[in-house]
């Protein structure tokens, strides 16, 4: 059952991609470029994914378990770290370049997108690079 939820919940979110047109990076570096044709219609998507997850995070707050059973998993911690600062910044950097962020890239991936294929390849790498830094670094903690 947990799959199966997963599973419908990527699939509304990709719909919700599609629909609103967030996985076309031409509409999403319309919105950053500020000083040019400026379109203002990712800060609508935005602010409604804002307004529905805060109200979800409120919800899950109270709860010890998910509605499917499961332990719930809120980020005990909110401090801001240079790590925290960093990556956001280097996300933003990427995202400004190529239009793309994880979720509309893979949804691009799969409507046949050939800008989605460049971006996930080198997210792969980069998810691959960080993985091997953060293993290297727990084993010169251990040793």
């Amino acid at each position: 059952m947990v799959l199966l939820t997963a599973l419908l919940g990527g699939l509304l979110f990709g719909v919700g991609l599609m629909v609103s047109g967030m996985a076309n990076p031409a509409k999403v570096l319309g919105f950053l470029d500020l000083a040019g044709r400026w379109d203002p219609s990712l800060a609508f998507v935005m602010a409604g994914a804002i307004a529905v997850g805060s109200i979800a995070f409120l919800f899950a707050q109270r709860r010890k378990r998910s509605l499917l059973g499961l332990p719930m998993q809120i980020p005990a911690s909110s401090a801001v770290t240079l790590r925290l600062v960093v990556g956001s910044a280097v996300f933003g950097i990427g995202w400004g370049l190529a239009g793309f962020c994880p979720g509309p890239a893979l949804v691009a991936l799969v409507a046949g997108f050939g800008k989605g294929w460049g971006f996930v390849a080198a997210m792969v790498c980069g998810m691959a690079v960080f993985e091997i830094l953060e293993r290297a670094k727990l084993s010169r903690q251990q040793a």
